[in-house]
């Protein structure tokens, strides 16, 4: 038998979405879950506190950039990445896939892995599926997801193929280099490109190999959002209902409401964080750019729904103000308040779901009007009501 240091219980269920539990070494996630994204092994311009107080459980550090720097070597001789950022959560990390899509022009791929040039120093180093597993197991992470090849977006049927098929064989040598399985659970990942036959082929595919978790990837590219909705909706359906279900990168409030009613579990995005370091705040009266001139006398919260503490503490006036003098307190705050909106949605989400399938609907359309008011074009299936 296997050994297991992850697992997943289903508790509710409204349709295709659900609520479950996620067991890793570090704690439990209450699913559907948001993981704030912390590339080089801290949230951005958040303390361990501050995220805390989001409400969130896991969080998302990146393999490819903790292994440029400072090095898993570092890391572990420092007591592994828990201790290092002082997060006693669970944390997974990004597999160093997706840079084969973001630092395309400073990567070379092979069948061995992939050669990356630094952009921090201009060196060169090559990462294969063995080293992906390595550094992952020494960061001590509860979560390592394969090695994947993430392609852009469009391309070809055969193009697609080839990677996808190179995605499988580089998960099968990942899973041949643990080490560790008592302590870091592993996820493959499905791709398959924007081809609904390739997608079920590749879900079934891995479906079939017992992984602790699967994700689905190489969405998020720059592709239409109905295509992107698409692709969860053929692929989710064949993978295994007692496992978690992870979509990779995907972050708008709208999108990840129609990915849980599709079946999704766990989500992570840069979207909230980056944003309110550009000054764009999320809430349920509409997205907010606290640089415009109008809110430069504005005595009310950012939300008045919301309970974060830039919301309980702090008028729009004085947020701007901290934004437009590049005060360090700013992205602290509008960070702050774009993660807590994130966690406040799931957990109404969650709330839904266990209520049953009317419910799930009334909440989907109030998200629908926040979207609306974001200024994000509708998907198809809203533009005829």
């Amino acid at each position: 038998m296997a050994i297991r240091c992850s697992s997943f219980e289903e508790t509710a269920r409204a349709g295709q979405a659900r609520t479950g539990v996620l067991k890793l070494p570090h704690g439990n996630v209450q699913t559907p879950a948001f993981m704030p994204v912390g590339t080089a092994g801290s949230v951005k311009a958040l303390d361990p506190r501050d995220v805390t107080a989001t409400g969130a459980e896991i969080v998302l550090a990146n393999t490819y950039h903790l292994w440029v720097r400072p090095g898993h070597e570092q890391i572990e001789a420092l007591g592994g990445l828990h201790r290092f950022m002082n997060w006693d959560g669970p944390i997974l990390t990004d597999s160093g896939g997706f840079q084969v899509f973001s630092l395309k022009e400073f990567c070379k791929v092979s069948e061995d892995g992939v050669k990356f040039r630094s952009p921090v120093d201009g060196a060169w180093r090559f990462l294969s599926p063995e080293l992906a597993i390595e550094i992952q197991e020494a960061l001590g992470v509860d979560v390592a997801m394969v090695l994947d090849e993430c392609i852009e977006w469009p391309a070809d049927k055969e193009r697609v193929q080839r990677s996808t098929a190179r995605t499988t064989r580089w998960l099968k040598r990942c899973l041949d280099a643990r080490k560790k399985p008592e302590k870091t659970a592993v996820f493959g990942i499905v791709q398959g490109g924007f081809y609904a036959d390739c997608r079920i082929e590749h879900a079934q595919e891995l479906a079939e190999m017992d992984l602790d978790g699967y994700a689905v990837g190489g969405l998020s590219v720059g592709e239409p959002k109905d295509s992107l909705l698409e692709m969860v909706q053929v692929a989710t359906p064949h993978l295994p209902t007692k496992k978690v279900r992870y979509l990779m990168g995907v972050g708008y409030p709208w999108d990840i409401v129609e990915a849980v009613i599709r079946g999704i579990d766990l989500f992570d995005c840069v979207l909230p964080t980056r944003s309110a370091r550009f000054g764009g705040l999320f809430t349920e009266l509409g997205r907010i750019n606290i640089k415009h001139a109008r809110y430069k006398d504005d005595p009310e919260p950012l939300d008045p729904f919301c309970t974060c503490y830039t919301c309980r503490s702090f008028s729009r006036a004085y947020l701007r103000h901290l934004f437009i003098s590049g005060e360090a307190l700013a992205p602290r705050l509008l960070t702050l308040h774009n993660l807590t909106f994130y966690q406040r949605m799931l957990d109404r989400l969650r709330k839904a779901i266990e209520e049953g399938e009317e419910s799930v609907e009334l909440f989907r359309q109030e998200v629908w009007k926040w979207e609306r008011r974001f200024g994000e074009p509708a998907p198809v299936e809203q533009r005829s009501s």
